[in-house]
C-alpha cells in the first residue's frame, strides 16, 4: 500500500481561501518588437516544486526576472503570497529566497560570513542570527564548514552555500534559476534532495528554471515553455501519459527522404506522423510490431529505428512541432 507523503498531506489540506503562492495573471512581457511571455496564466501550488523547463529563448529567465522583482512586466500581473511583484516588490521580497544561476558568494569570506551579511540585509542580529546560521548551515549539511573560507569549498557545497544564503529570512517561497548548472551529477543529487526536504520538512514551494529534461523530471509539476508561450502545465507523469504508446522515430539519410517516408506512412496507414530533419516521429501503440510493417512496405529508406516510451522532449514536440533544442539554435545570442 501507498504511503501519504508530507508533501500530499500539505497539497490535500490546501486552504482554497488561501492566495497561491505563485499566480500568473495574463502576464506578458515585450523587449521592443520581441515578445518573451505571451499572456502566461497559472498558479504555483502550496510546498510543491515546480518547475519552469524550456530552450534559451522560452522566457523562463524573464519570468524568473519578474517573481524576482528585478523586471517589471509589459502586462498582467504576477502575485507572490498574494501581493503584486510590480506594485509590492518590498512585501514580494519579504516572503522570497532567490538563488540565481551566477554565483553572488564573497569566496573570501567564511561561509557563516556570507549568511550573516545576508541576515543582516533582512534586519537578522545577534543571537537570532547565529542560530538561523546554524539551522540553515545544519539543513544543508555544511555545520562543519562553517567557518572555511568559500573559495575553498568544491562547486556544488558553494551551491549549497547558496542556498543556505537563499533560505536565511526563512522564506515560504524560494526561487532558484538553473540550480545545477556546473555542478556534477553527484552535487545535482544533493541539491534536489536538500529541495525535497524543504517541500516535505518546511512546507517551501519551490520554483526552479531548467533547460534540462532529467532535471525537470524531479519537479512535481511543470510549465513548458516555448517562445514565450505556456505550450503544457502538470506533472511529468501527467503530461508523458497524454501521449500514449510508443515514439517511433524512424532515421533516414536526407531530408526529403524523410518526407518522403512520412507520405508513405501516412498514405499507407492512415496516420499523421512529424518531420524531423532527417527523422520521421510517430505515436503508436504496439510500436515495435508497426516497425516492421513499415520496413517492409518501403525498403531501402529507413536508415534507422528507435521505439521508446514518451519523454517529456516528445510532450515538447507534440505542443510545438519542433524539438527542443530548436529554439536554441534560432534565439538571439540575448537569453530572454
Amino acid at each position: 500500500m501507498a504511503t501519504t507523503t508530507q508533501f500530499e498531506k500539505i497539497q490535500s489540506l490546501a486552504n482554497p481561501q488561501v492566495p497561491a503562492p505563485i499566480s500568473l495573471n495574463a502576464l506578458s512581457h515585450n523587449y521592443g518588437s520581441r515578445l518573451a511571455l505571451d499572456h502566461l496564466t497559472f498558479d504555483v501550488r502550496p510546498a510543491e516544486i515546480f518547475g519552469l523547463l524550456g530552450p534559451n529563448g522560452s522566457g523562463k529567465t524573464t519570468l524568473f526576472r519578474i517573481l524576482s522583482t528585478l523586471m517589471v512586466p509589459t502586462g498582467g500581473h504576477a502575485f507572490l503570497q498574494g501581493f503584486d511583484a510590480a506594485r509590492e516588490p518590498n512585501r514580494v521580497r519579504q516572503q522570497i529566497g532567490i538563488v540565481f544561476q551566477a554565483r553572488s558568494l564573497d569566496i573570501k569570506l567564511t561561509v557563516a560570513e556570507n549568511l550573516k551579511h545576508q541576515g543582516h540585509l533582512y534586519g537578522l542580529k545577534g543571537t537570532h542570527l547565529k542560530r538561523r546560521i546554524n539551522e540553515v548551515l545544519s539543513r544543508v549539511g555544511l555545520l562543519d564548514r562553517a567557518k572555511d573560507a568559500v573559495e575553498t569549498l568544491s562547486g556544488g557545497m558553494q551551491r549549497r552555500v547558496e542556498l543556505a544564503k537563499g533560505l536565511i529570512h526563512s522564506p515560504s517561497v524560494l526561487l532558484l534559476d538553473e540550480p545545477s548548472t556546473g555542478l556534477d551529477p553527484g552535487a545535482r543529487r544533493d541539491v534536489w534532495q536538500y529541495l525535497r526536504m524543504l517541500r516535505d520538512d518546511e512546507g517551501v514551494t519551490v520554483l526552479v528554471t531548467t533547460h534540462l529534461m532529467e532535471e525537470a523530471e524531479h519537479c512535481d509539476r511543470l510549465a513548458i515553455l516555448s517562445e514565450g508561450k505556456l505550450v503544457a502545465l502538470g506533472s511529468p507523469f501527467e503530461l508523458k501519459s497524454e501521449i500514449g504508446g510508443d515514439v517511433v522515430t524512424f532515421e533516414t539519410a536526407s531530408e526529403a527522404d524523410a518526407a518522403d517516408l512520412a507520405q508513405k506512412i501516412a498514405n499507407r496507414f492512415i496516420i499523421s506522423p512529424s518531420v524531423l530533419g532527417h527523422s520521421v516521429r510517430l505515436e503508436r501503440e504496439q510500436g515495435h510490431k508497426f516497425v516492421t510493417d513499415v520496413v517492409e512496405a518501403f525498403p531501402g529508406l529507413v536508415e534507422s529505428i528507435s521505439v521508446a516510451k514518451p519523454s517529456l522532449e516528445d510532450v515538447f514536440i507534440q505542443r510545438t512541432g519542433h524539438r527542443f533544442w530548436t529554439e536554441q539554435e534560432e534565439a538571439a545570442k540575448e537569453r530572454i
